[in-house]
């Protein structure tokens, strides 16, 4: 590092020192604080987004987001090269930066992190980031702090996109790391044109959503995703979705509204109620990459029947099949090309969604809990389907698969145009553009629910009933040490302690339909407990039962 690079830094981290006590670590979901203290952490993501920038001669991005925490907190993650999550092998660096306690340790962390990666840091080569934020207070001065962290490297510019939801910073990563256009406007565009591409190619017998209310309510978290919304739906031109909760009006950000709350507590969002019975609603988080459906049942005072990410999952599943046997049932030996569809769960997913799936012939796979395991694993197959049940996940679609399709499809446009593997080709194409495939994303996934249950004619109701989620509880159990617990099989089975497994699965025998694990938490000294039965008193008997025995291997005395 030359002398000029050392001062800028010196003189910037100067202005941003870490608060005294205060240890961070970059998860899943960056880092994560109260936003008073988070100044200094983001000031040093800015430094290592450009790091990143010149290691992979790629354009990064910083998103200034808490995504579905209480509006006093705030956090930021970083955009990789694909518009994915920060490579896990650069975590490590990102904790040593955020707690580095004195501008001195933090170059000489610099120094030595540059020297052991071979980041070209000769001033010569510009790293670029692009900057984004949600809607909350503390944003503006925050950005500012990954601005001047970027801009502390030599060589590196910071771009701010404005107020955006996080998928839609992934996705101008990814757009602009490929050589296509990346602006929020292309973005809109990009949803509107695939979403009527699908609109155009329902089958005319189909026409309107079973019978039902065709409009659908749209909770937005108090949050960015409502305004978004708003923008899409005038370009989309259409008029049956209201937007209630977006950030332009006067309520909390993800207080008492969002799909977080919507999914856990399964109650209905603020500003829903018994007026909107047997109606479509939906929900996003505060950043909009989550997204459930809900809809209210007649006489109900507050209670939901919620459509959590499993059936979003298990909806794009039947969809994306339908599509696959068209192509496969035309083909001819010559041209075949089975596509390999794969579906991608943990085991938080209920036992009533993974049953379906197999019985509809589809190859189910289990990963550890976390959108980063399941977006790897997903990348495997021709098409990966994955999605959590809190409403967070995506389709993926391989480069030799689009590349396959489109000379398909050209093909059939000369000799079998307007044909149903004609259709099938270009449904499958209009998919792949209309989903984002960086992040899961609320926008794009809406708007794909939206168009196959137009697709297929069905009502909410309907796509309820595909199957009836297995009761389930979770509990938290306190531990002294949480790594003491070692899991296997995408975190299903327990390793250590001895007997514990064992323990588990006699209890867990006990119940008709009944299924439970245990897992340490990621974040905190908890063991974290899932249990299914047929009863919802059976799945609460067992929890119970497992957290025990937890509390009995682990030798503490709460739960």
């Amino acid at each position: 590092m030359n002398e000029e690079q050392q001062s800028l830094l010196l003189n910037s981290s100067s202005r941003f020192l870490p608060p005294q006590g205060v240890k961070l670590s970059y998860g899943t979901a960056g880092f994560r604080a109260d936003a008073s203290i988070l100044p200094s952490t983001v000031y040093r993501v800015g430094i290592l987004a450009a790091l990143r920038s010149l290691k992979t001669q790629s354009v990064i991005g910083v998103m200034i987001t808490a995504s579905h925490n209480k509006i006093s907190d705030n956090g930021v993650k970083i955009a990789d090269p694909n518009g994915g999550m920060l490579s896990q092998h650069w975590e490590p660096f990102a904790d040593a930066l955020a707690n580095a306690p004195s501008p001195q340790q933090l170059v000489q962390l610099i120094n030595e992190f540059v020297e052991k990666e071979r980041i070209p840091f000769d001033g010569v080569r510009q790293a670029e980031i692009l900057l984004g934020r949600d809607t909350r207070p503390s944003g503006e001065a925050l950005l500012e702090a990954a601005r001047e962290g970027v801009t502390s490297i030599v060589g590196a510019v910071a771009t701010d996109m404005g107020i955006l939801t996080t998928p839609q910073l992934h996705w101008m990563v990814r757009a602009r790391n490929k050589g296509m256009k990346a602006s929020e406007q292309d973005y809109f565009e990009q949803l509107s044109s695939s979403f009527r591409c699908l609109m155009d190619l329902i089958p005319t017998e189909e026409g309107k959503v079973g019978g039902t209310n065709d409009k659908l309510v749209v909770d937005g978290a108090n949050g960015v995703g409502g305004v978004k919304l708003k923008v899409l739906q005038k370009l989309l031109n259409v008029t049956d979705i209201e937007v209630r909760n977006s950030s332009e009006d006067e309520g909390v950000l993800n207080d008492g509204v969002g799909a977080d709350y919507v999914q856990k507590e399964k109650v209905v969002p603020s500003g829903f109620g018994s007026k909107d019975a047997g109606i479509r609603c939906a929900s996003l988080d505060g950043d909009a990459d989550r997204l459930v459906y809900f809809s209210i049942p007649p006489e109900s005072n507050s209670t939901i029947d919620l459509v959590d990410g499993d059936k979003i999952l298990s909806l794009f599943a039947l969809f994306i099949r339908e599509q696959l046997s068209f192509l496969n049932e035309k083909e001819d030996v010559k041209n075949c090309h089975k596509a390999h569809l794969g579906v991608v769960q943990t085991a938080y997913a209920n036992g009533a969604s993974t049953n379906y799936l197999k019985q509809l012939g589809l190859e189910v796979n289990f990963t550890p809990t976390g959108v980063k395991y399941l977006h790897e694993k997903a990348a495997e197959f021709d098409i990966g389907i994955y999605f959590e049940a809190n409403g967070h996940g995506t389709v993926l679609f391989s480069e030799s698969f689009i590349g396959w399709l489109e000379a398909r499809t050209n093909k059939l446009s000369s000799g079998s145009k307007g044909s149903e593997v004609e259709k099938a080709a270009l449904r499958l194409l209009a998919a792949s553009k209309l989903i984002n495939q960086a992040v899961g994303d609320a926008l794009s996934g809406l708007l794909l629910v939206e168009v196959i249950l137009q697709h297929m004619g069905w009502s909410i109701h309907r796509w309820n009933e595909l199957y009836h989620d297995l009761p389930s509880r979770q509990l938290k159990v306190k531990v002294a040490d949480r790594t003491a617990v070692i899991t296997t099989n995408a975190e299903t089975v327990v390793v250590s302690p001895p007997g514990l497994q064992e323990a588990i699965n006699a209890e867990t025998a006990k119940y008709a339909q009944g299924r439970c694990f245990v897992r340490p938490s990621g974040t905190e000294d908890v063991v974290r407990v899932y249990a299914e039965a047929s009863t919802q008193e059976a799945a609460d008997t067992l929890a119970s039962c497992v957290a025990k025995l937890v509390d009995q291997f682990l030798g503490c005395n709460n739960s």
